[in-house]
Parts: C-alpha cells; structure tokens; sequence
C-alpha cells in the first residue's frame, strides 16, 4: 500500500514510522471512496526539493510538499517531502512536527486525488476541510 524511500542523511523528524503513514493513507483513500491502491512516499533535502519544485512548478524555493499523480493500475502516485521545511512550518505555525508531517502527507494524497487548492477559493475551502476531517 505504502512505500517510503528516505532520501535524506538522517531524517530530522525521527524514525519514519510506516504504521502512521500507512493508517493516514488509508483513511483517506477509503473516505474518498478509493481502493487500495499505492502510494510511494519519498523524503528528500532543502536542496532536491528545491530542484524539483524549480523543474515542475517554475518555483525555484524548497516547499514542503510535491505531489505527482502516475494513476497506474493500482498505482496511485507518489508524495515527496522535506522534512526540514515541514519542521520549519511547524514551529511557525506553532503545531508539533508530527502533525505537520502528517498534515502535509494528507494534502499530497488530496492532490493525488484531484484536488488543487490554487484552482479556486471554493476549492481551496473543500481541501481545507478534508485535511481537518482526515487529521482528526
């Protein structure tokens, strides 16, 4: 269901625990009425996601999260994210690290389903409201 590929030299937010990443990804897809399909989950540096935001979104700045849909038989797609950038979100949004991360992650897979908070206000609404639901 879930393959995680720890790009980073040592991960700064902890150990990757596949359990918790696993869980939120299931959650969400059985709420958006979507089967069991995978998702690879990929950490990397400031510096790679720096480049690959540069190369797919023109945004030459590391962000916390990419998302890139594949939508292959049983495949959904895959998630990147920087943990150093969701450690630096956490603290200014003054949350935990841990809900960060998994705030982020939910977000990616809204993204894998088609939902684009930069479409529209409304749309942007309705994805806030499922990243709530899916983090309680």
């Amino acid at each position: 269901m879930i393959e995680i590929n720890n790009l980073t030299k040592g991960y700064p937010l902890g150990r990757v625990d596949k359990k918790i990443f696993s869980t939120v990804a299931k959650k969400v897809l059985s709420g958006e009425n979507r089967g069991t399909e995978s998702i690879s989950l990929a950490f990397v540096d400031k510096k790679e996601m720096q480049k690959l935001n540069k190369k797919f979104r023109n945004k030459n700045k590391p962000t916390d999260v990419l998302s890139f849909l594949l939508n292959e038989k049983d495949y959904l797609g895959e998630i990147i994210i920087c943990p150093e950038v969701v450690k630096e979100n956490a603290q200014k949004y003054k949350t935990t690290v841990k809900q960060e991360v998994k705030k982020v992650f939910v977000h990616g897979i809204l993204h894998l389903l088609g939902y684009d908070h930069e479409k529209s206000k409304s749309e942007a609404e309705e994805m806030e409201e499922k990243q709530v639901k899916y983090l309680k």
